[in-house]
């Protein structure tokens, strides 16, 4: 926390206004839209519930399909089953880890009789997605972008903010988030008409009438006073926690071994270019982009590490109670996604078997990530 967030808490109990909408919901969604450079926001329970927002608001429906990044949280696809739709899971590229837009067009040519309804892109771990090229294909064949921007507040590509480049935008403040109001989320667009709508969809769908009427199914999705107030202190402190994560990040890349992750795909698996002096690789902010470094993510290669593994590293972290995590199994990999449609490269595959996620957050002290590079590089000396 920042220290402001209870002046809005205590404003809200002063005018004794606690529940759903408000002057903090207010006020936050026009703190969201001025940041992000959007012309509208709506503030919601949740990304999650945000996301199934923008596939009610763009008709999506049962026996339609959506094409959605594969390397992602499963919030990401979730909501296309509430709708009774089918996800058609798209590889990453190798620079971004994002989706590859040459499988996006792909899949999009092969599905030329029956385009899908949209197209959910994810800045993952920060790192904004190859938006240009995505838009572009996205403009070409008449589908619209959903851009989850979850992990990607504070994040942009010359200049211009994730959360702005798709036709419906998600942000989450889930309490793992870059800020967070505990747990909540928002919808943006340049279309005002759609968000006024979403807040609609989002209070129960009731009707303008002296009595309760509804002539559409609604959802109680509204986020409440109170948590808004926490995001509105958040706001204050958001350009800092950027810093401080980029800060923890640059940090682990100057002890670990200086390396980017440099290459090509080659039968279906990434071949590096570059020799790390550690076996450790990291992430690298292509030409004009710009990552708030939500998570501090490494590739950890066996060949250049004497054997030693992620998992390894993992096991060894656990043994000193320092919490660390594989990177995410893509959604093509998941149980519940079997039967689904997927266009594979082998990347997200490959980010998964050997990649970590490392202690991030914005509060660590560098005395505590000093004992987190220390446990690493015993463990691979």
């Amino acid at each position: 926390m920042g220290g402001e967030e209870l002046d809005y808490i205590h404003q809200a109990f002063e005018k004794n206004w606690i529940a759903p909408l408000g002057d903090n919901v207010n006020g936050f969604e026009d703190d969201l839209k001025n940041y992000v450079g959007t012309k509208s926001a709506g503030a919601f329970t949740s990304g999650t519930a945000s996301i199934h927002l923008a596939l009610i608001l763009l008709g999506v429906e049962t026996g339609d399909e959506v094409l959605c990044q594969s390397f992602t949280f499963s919030a990401s696809a979730n909501p296309i089953t509430y709708q009774g739709a089918t996800p058609v899971f798209i590889d990453s590229e190798l620079d971004t880890w994002n989706m590859d837009p040459k499988l996006l067009e792909q899949a999009i040519i092969e599905r030329k009789d029956k385009l899908p309804k949209a197209i959910i892109v994810v800045h993952l771990y920060g790192m904004p997605a190859n938006m240009d090229k995505i838009n572009e294909i996205g403009e070409k064949y008449g589908i619209p972008i959903i851009e989850d921007a979850a992990e990607a507040l504070g994040s942009h590509i010359n200049k211009k903010n994730c959360g702005s480049f798709g036709k419906l935008n998600i942000l989450s403040f889930n309490g793992n988030k870059i800020i967070t109001t505990s747990g909540g989320g928002a919808l943006l667009s340049d279309d005002e008409e759609l968000i006024k709508k979403a807040r609609f969809l989002a209070t129960q769908a009731r009707d303008d009438a002296p009595h309760y009427q509804h002539s559409h199914i609604g959802y109680n999705y509204r986020m409440s006073n109170i948590v808004a107030g926490i995001g509105r202190g958040q706001m204050k402190v958001i350009d800092t926690r950027v810093s401080q994560r980029r800060a923890v990040h640059d940090r682990y890349f100057e002890s670990l071994g200086k390396t980017w992750l440099e290459g090509e795909i080659q039968n279906s698996k990434p071949k590096i270019f570059n020799l790390s002096p550690t076996g450790i690789y990291f992430m690298k902010e292509p030409e004009g982009y710009f990552s708030n470094r939500w998570l501090t993510t490494i590739i950890v290669n066996p060949d250049e590490t004497g054997g030693i593994t992620r998992e390894d590293l993992r096991l060894a972290l656990e043994k000193e109670n320092i919490e660390a995590r594989p990177l995410w199994k893509p959604m093509h990999a998941q149980p519940v996604f079997a039967n689904a449609p997927a266009y594979i490269n082998g990347v997200s595959d490959w980010l998964f078997e050997y990649g970590l996620c490392l202690p991030s957050g914005s509060n660590m002290s560098e005395e505590d990530q000093e004992r987190v590079i220390g446990v690493i590089k015993e463990t691979i000396a």
